[in-house]
This record gives C-alpha cells, structure tokens and sequence, in this order.
C-alpha cells in the first residue's frame, strides 16, 4: 500500500526541501519505488533532483489546472533513483486561479490517484506558507512530517500548523496524521538546540524522530549540483543521518502495519 508523506512547515529554511529530496533518495536506495511531488514555485525539489525547472513540458500546475495528466508531468531523476513531478514558478498562477476551483483543495489528491499503486512511497515538498498548495498537500497525505531548527523561534508557528492538520482531519482527510517531528541542522555544542530538543521531546515524546540531522556542508554543497547527499558524499554525516532516519520511517510503518493487523 501506498503511503504519501507530506513535509511541511511554515518556517523558510527549517530543511523541507533538504529532507524531502535526501529521504526519497535513502528510500530508493532501499529499493522502494519512490514519487517526489514538488508543490513550492521555487522548484528548489524540482532542481535539486537534477531536473531543469526552466525545461518542462509539463509541471504540477498543469496537473493541478487539469491541463496534464499527473503521468503526462512526471519526469524521472535518474542520479536519485526516484521519479518527480516537477514543479516551476507557473505553480504561483496556479495558486490563484485554484481558488475559483470547485473542489480546490481536492486536486492534488484526485491527480495522485491515478499514480498511487505505481509507488510505495510519494513525498510532498511545500512551499513555506499555509496556503492553498500546502492545504492540497496535506489533503493528499496519511501523514506529516514536520522539520524543524532547534532554535529560539522553532516552536513559534507550529501551533498554527497543527491547528491547519487538525482542521484537514475533521472536514476532508481523516486519515491523516502527524507521522514525525524531525530536528534539522542541529548542532549539539550549541546549548539552544540542547534545549529547545528537550523540549520538543517533552510536548511530543515519541513523535519526535530519534534521527537528528546536523549542520553539514556537503548537505548545503548538493543541491547546487543536482544530486542527492548521497550521490554528492555518501559517506557524509548528512548522508548517514538520511539513510538512519528512511531506516526509522521503515520500522515506523511496519510497526503501524503490526498494530493494526492486530487489531
């Protein structure tokens, strides 16, 4: 069964993108057949895939817009191992005239019917903002992953984005779920980030992954080159907290997978 996982949070520069292009590349190295669904105009997913953003025939505005089909869009990020719907500054427009849409919210989630039994994994980039792109990428999803800095202004917003899933859950999507909080750029010597884990901890407990993601170089270095971290430096830090935390999303799954079946 498929299992679609939106990364999302409000903040810029918390490492949604970072995260989303890293995990669908650990997951395909697990040899899971692997969607990266691109729903920020930047297109920094899109790009940091090794697709050209500026050389599409078909993106998932189109897609959303019903002016493709979501199979018509999808291009294959042969370096990562995945496929990608990709995504350009045309998904800005599309924002706007979605709000006119019936069923607006629905369209990212209809589109991805038609791939679903073709991956094992789709996972959804957002855009920083609770906006219309992010609604449909959360109304697609059984879960949320939500990357967060370890700093003073990290816990500021997440009510609001809470609230955004609580609210998806009740009216249109009640399978989703907060999957996990993950730490991003941590740095341990630094006592804020100490803290401010702590406390993510406390609030949340074992929703918060044991996987920590450091502050790492080559981390930064790759996208610049169209490659996964672990194309770019397998044997980096980051890489090895990537490959940990797709190991820790597995087990997770397979652990919900149990408890139910036991049901």
């Amino acid at each position: 069964m498929t299992r679609t996982i939106t990364i999302a949070n409000q903040k810029g520069g918390v490492g949604k993108t970072t995260t989303t292009v890293n995990l669908a590349a650990a997951l395909a190295a697990t040899r899971r057949r692997v969607l990266l669904v691109d729903m920020d105009p930047q297109g920094n997913a899109t790009m940091g895939s090794g697709i050209d953003k500026n050389d599409l025939q078909y993106s998932v505005c189109d897609v959303l817009l019903g002016e493709a089909s979501a199979g018509q869009a999808l291009r294959h990020a042969t370096e990562a191992g995945y496929d990608v719907l990709p995504a350009n500054a045309d998904l800005t427009a599309a924002e706007v005239q979605l709000m006119n849409k019936i069923g607006r919210e629905k369209q990212l989630s209809l589109a991805l019917d038609t791939l679903r039994d073709s991956y094992d994994y789709i996972l959804i980039d957002c855009p920083p903002a609770l906006n219309m792109l992010t609604v449909n990428a959360l109304v697609a999803a059984d879960g949320v992953v939500i990357p967060m800095q370890c700093e003073y202004f990290a816990l500021e917003g997440l009510s609001s984005l809470l609230d955004t899933i609580e609210q998806i859950r009740v009216s249109v999507n009640p399978d989703i779920r907060i999957e996990g909080l993950l730490r991003t750029m941590y740095d341990s010597r630094n006592n804020l980030s100490n803290d401010v884990s702590s406390e993510l901890v406390e609030h949340f407990g074992d929703r918060v992954y044991r996987t920590v993601i450091p502050r790492n170089v080559a981390l930064a270095e790759a996208p610049s080159f169209g490659l996964s971290i672990l194309k770019y430096d397998r044997n980096s830090r980051g890489s090895m907290a990537y490959l940990a935390l797709a190991g820790e999303v597995l087990r997770r799954e397979a652990k919900q997978k149990h408890h139910v079946g036991a049901q």
